[in-house]
């Protein structure tokens, strides 16, 4: 399957703009021959701490905007948003999954990002999700994960074994870049798996980004890298099979211990 990591900048708390803004690389990637598009963490609003004015729900633009681009291209999209939960309770970090059909999954961020006050304004998720994506005759077992939830392990390692790829979308200071792309490379690694990891660049709510986007195989060798690329669409064949060699040959998962 052709994986597409898209490297953008967003406009701060602007949704529509960042629409303008990013539907030109889906395009791209999508006429590249990519199956699976990933865009950013909160990726039309940046990592806004103001859920109450940009939280979406099922019929939110963000997501019709998603599904559009889905359905015209007839591509897999993997984005978070702000969401407003449906039980009036408040807010969650999501990550959707889009295929031409519409919504197909989600995934609710398990680790806020205490440090940056996330956790004051959203609700952590309780539940990893593992789901199949392509097309007829092409799927990919993806688990995807937010941002802050690359340190913490156990979780993917419990996945690991049903697990092709590990999809992590972020908005990740530059200040801390070297624990991000050492840490996309020791879940790789450690995993077994593919990990695509999908930064922003820019500037947003007083931090500076620089990217650093990279599609890692599961021996932890970088197939494409976003490290001083600014806006960029990063793309890889990502196989299966290549898992499943990977494994065979280096059966380590098997000795690993709760």
């Amino acid at each position: 399957m052709i994986v597409s990591a898209l490297q953008h900048d967003i406009v701060w708390e602007d949704p529509a703009s960042t629409h303008d803004l990013v539907h030109p690389l889906i395009a791209a990637a999508a006429g590249n021959g990519a199956d699976l598009v990933v865009l950013t963490e909160m990726f039309a609003t940046g990592f806004t701490s103001d859920p109450a004015s940009f939280a979406q729900s099922a019929d939110g633009p963000s997501v019709e905007f998603l599904s559009g681009h889905a359905q015209r291209h007839g591509i897999t999209l993997m984005a978070s948003i702000p969401w407003r939960l449906d039980d009036g309770t408040g807010f969650t970090n999501r990550l959707l999954v889009v295929d031409p059909s519409g919504v197909v999954g989600h995934y609710d961020k398990i680790h806020p990002f205490t440090y940056g006050g996330e956790s004051e304004h959203y609700r952590s998720g309780s539940e990893i999700l593992t789901l199949a994506v392509g097309r007829p005759g092409v799927t990919l077992r993806v688990t995807p994960q937010v941002c802050y939830d690359l340190r913490f392990a156990p979780g993917m390692w419990r996945a690991a074994p049903e697990t092709d790829c590990f999809v992590i979308v972020a908005n990740w200071p530059s200040s801390r870049r070297h624990h991000w792309r050492s840490l996309l490379m020791a879940r790789a690694i450690e995993n077994q798996a593919y990990v695509v990891g999908v930064n922003r660049v820019g500037s947003g709510g007083g931090l500076d980004y620089v990217g650093d986007s990279m599609i890692v195989d599961p021996l932890g060798e970088v197939l494409a890298d976003g490290e001083g690329r600014g806006t960029a669409i990063l793309t890889a064949l990502v196989a299966t099979e290549v898992v499943a060699d990977v494994r065979r040959a280096f059966p380590f998962l098997q000795d690993r211990t709760p």
